[in-house]
């Protein structure tokens, strides 16, 4: 095998984690206040604004603390104090109509406001919580998750 050959190969082989990694950007913090934390692999970092979220974070507030979330598709995400939230699935192509957001709200407290992905594919929407699954049909709600009991109380809103 040649020089080049052997170049483009290695420089595949080192880039292809590098671009799964990109795949799998869904947004970023835009707001965080006080105890807000983002965790990757159990390991907490202090969320700031600017910050890549990637499937699979687990984005954390403390019981003073409050984050805003933008993500790819312009959904936007406020969550308040003792929150526990995680994207576990997200597609944003448009182009070849792969659309999906489904994330877990453990506890505490979320504003969503829809963006692109419920307004073309609303049935690709869900929030999944400890008492069942909210599946987005509407532009905008309120959800509060409480530890114990296991409850959950949901407020839409439309504009």
């Amino acid at each position: 095998m040649n020089k080049p050959a052997i170049i483009m190969l290695l420089a595949a082989t080192l880039l292809s984690p590098l671009a799964r990694a990109q795949s799998s950007l869904v947004g970023f913090v835009k707001t965080a206040q006080t105890e807000a934390t983002v965790m990757v692999d159990g390991v907490a970092t202090r969320a700031q604004p600017g910050m890549p979220l990637r499937t699979g974070f687990v984005v954390k507030t403390g019981s003073e603390g409050s984050l805003g979330v933008t993500l790819q598709d312009n959904t936007l995400l406020s969550f308040g104090p003792n929150t526990e939230f995680v994207i576990d699935e997200y597609l944003y192509a448009p182009s070849k109509g792969d659309l999906k957001l489904w994330a877990t709200l453990t506890k505490g407290t979320m504003q969503y406001v829809s963006g692109i992905i419920a307004k073309l594919k609303p049935e690709s929407v869900q929030v999944k919580t400890p008492a069942g699954i909210i599946g987005v049909r509407g532009t905008r709600f309120l959800a509060r998750v409480d530890e114990a009991p296991q409850s959950v109380k949901l407020a839409e809103a439309t504009p």
